[in-house]
C-alpha cells in the first residue's frame, strides 16, 4: 500500500464533481492512507456524509460547531501530510484566497502551513473569469499545488474550455508525487520507452508485436510517484498515459531511436521497456496489394538496434529488457555485456502470466555484479518498483 502511514485530509466543497471525490476517498483509503473528510454545507447537498464515512472508516467533519471539537480545525491543519481540496469550487477558491475562515474547511486552510493540493472544478466561464484566475494565482503563490481542471463534459453539457475536475486517478498520482519519500529518484529526469513499434508493408499493413505497453507505463508511473520527471516514449497503445508524464508518441523503430536520443540529454536513466520490431520490409509499397494477386514473398531487413546505436550521456543508467525463450539467462547476460547496460530485466515469453498483454510479470533482474534476482509473479507496477530499486544504486 503506497500511502501506508500517511494522513490525508480531503476537503470537499459544494459542486457536482463531489461524486468524483467519493472515488478519490476510496482510492486514498485503499492505498493505506488515513483519510479525514471535511465537507462544506454545500457539499452535503450533493453527497451525504455517511457515504464518506463508509468509504474511509472515519467520521466526517461538517461544522465548526460540533460538540467536543472546538480546536479540531487547528489539529487537522497541523498534523496531516497533505490537505486535498476536491472539488475546489470558484466560491471555495475565492474564500481561501481572501483568507476567510467562516466554516470548518476554510478555517482549516487558514490554519494550514503544510502542503495543499486543490482540484478546481466549475463552469468553464467561471473558471475563465479574471477573479477566479487571480484567486488561483494568489493561492499558487502561497504554495498551493493545483491539478486541472480539464476540458470535457460539464454538468450543463459539452465544453471545449477547462472547467471539469481532474479524474480521481490523476489527483491520486499528484498525491503520490507530493508525498514521495525523499530518495534517489526525486528530481531526476527519467526516460521510459513502452509499447510496440510498427513497420509498414504498405499503407494499411504492418509488422508489429502484441506488446500492450503496460510494463513501460508502470515504470513511468512508479518513477513519477518517486518524484522523478518522466519522458514516456510510447508506440501505439490504448493505455491512458500516467498523469504528469511528458508523452512522446512514435510509430516505427527508427522513430523510437530518434526520440530516445533526443530525450536522453540530461537524463539520469533510460528504461528501455519498448518492444521494437526487429525487422522491416526492404521496400514499402506505395499502395495496398490485393489478395487476388496470390502469394506474396517479403524481403525483410533488420531495424536499428536502438540501445546499441545510442550516444549515451555520461552517468546515465541504462536498463534494458530481454524477452526470451530457451536459455534466457545466457541471452540476457550477453545483451548486458554487448549493449553496455547497467541492468537487464529478463522475462520468459512462454511463462504463464508474464510477457505480452497481461497485467502481471515474472522477471529476473540481472546486473553486472552479484547474482541474478528472480522475482515471483507480481503486478507490473510492483515489478516496476523492484526495477527502480535495482537501478537506484547506480545513479551518479
Amino acid at each position: 500500500m503506497r500511502l501506508a502511514g500517511r494522513h490525508v485530509v480531503l476537503g470537499v466543497s459544494g459542486g457536482i464533481a463531489c461524486y468524483k471525490s467519493c472515488t478519490l476517498a476510496r482510492r486514498l483509503a485503499e492505498e493505506g492512507a488515513a483519510v479525514d473528510v471535511v465537507m462544506t454545507a454545500g457539499a452535503t447537498e450533493f453527497v451525504r456524509p455517511l457515504t464518506f464515512e463508509a468509504l474511509t472508516g472515519r467520521p466526517v467533519v461538517t461544522s465548526l460547531w460540533e460538540r467536543g471539537r472546538a480546536l479540531a480545525h487547528v489539529e487537522l491543519a497541523k498534523h496531516p501530510d497533505l490537505v486535498v481540496v476536491a472539488p475546489a469550487t470558484a466560491q471555495l477558491l475565492a474564500r481561501a484566497a481572501q483568507g476567510l475562515a467562516d466554516d470548518f474547511l476554510t478555517a482549516l486552510l487558514v490554519a494550514r502551513s503544510g502542503p495543499v493540493l486543490a482540484a478546481p472544478a466549475m463552469n468553464d466561464a467561471m473558471y475563465a473569469h479574471p477573479a477566479t484566475q487571480a484567486n488561483l494565482r494568489t493561492l499558487a503563490a502561497r504554495g498551493w499545488t493545483l491539478v486541472g481542471p480539464e476540458i470535457g463534459p460539464l454538468a450543463e453539457g459539452p465544453s471545449e474550455r477547462p472547467g471539469r475536475m481532474s479524474e480521481p486517478e490523476t489527483i491520486l498520482a499528484t498525491v503520490h508525487r507530493l508525498l514521495a519519500t525523499p530518495g534517489p529518484w526525486r528530481g531526476r529526469h527519467v526516460v521510459v520507452t513502452a509499447g510496440p513499434t510498427r513497420e509498414h508493408l504498405d499503407p494499411v499493413r504492418v509488422l508489429t508485436n502484441p506488446s500492450s505497453g503496460r510494463m513501460g507505463f508502470a515504470l513511468a508511473e512508479a518513477a513519477l510517484a518517486r518524484g522523478a520527471t518522466v519522458t514516456l516514449i510510447t508506440g501505439p497503445t490504448e493505455l491512458p498515459p500516467p498523469p504528469g508524464a511528458d508523452v512522446v508518441r512514435i510509430e516505427s523503430t527508427e522513430d523510437l531511436r530518434r526520440e530516445v536520443q533526443r530525450a536522453l540529454g540530461g537524463a539520469s536513466a533510460l528504461f528501455m521497456a519498448a518492444a521494437p520490431a526487429d525487422f522491416r520490409p526492404a521496400a514499402r509499397a506505395a499502395a495496398k496489394r490485393p489478395r487476388t494477386k496470390g502469394r506474396l514473398t517479403l524481403a525483410l531487413v533488420p531495424t536499428p538496434d536502438v540501445l546499441a546505436a545510442l550516444k549515451r550521456p555520461a552517468g546515465c543508467v541504462m536498463v534494458g529488457f530481454a524477452l526470451e525463450t530457451g536459455d534466457g539467462l545466457a541471452q540476457a547476460r550477453r545483451k548486458l555485456r554487448d549493449k553496455r547496460l547497467d541492468v537487464i530485466v529478463l522475462n520468459d515469453a512462454l511463462e504463464p502470466g508474464a510477457g505480452f498483454e497481461v497485467r502481471t510479470n515474472k522477471v529476473t533482474i540481472v546486473t553486472r555484479e552479484g547474482e541474478p534476482v528472480a522475482l515471483p509473479l507480481l503486478s507490473k507496477r510492483d515489478v516496476a518498483d523492484r526495477i527502480l530499486d535495482a537501478a537506484a544504486p547506480r545513479l551518479s
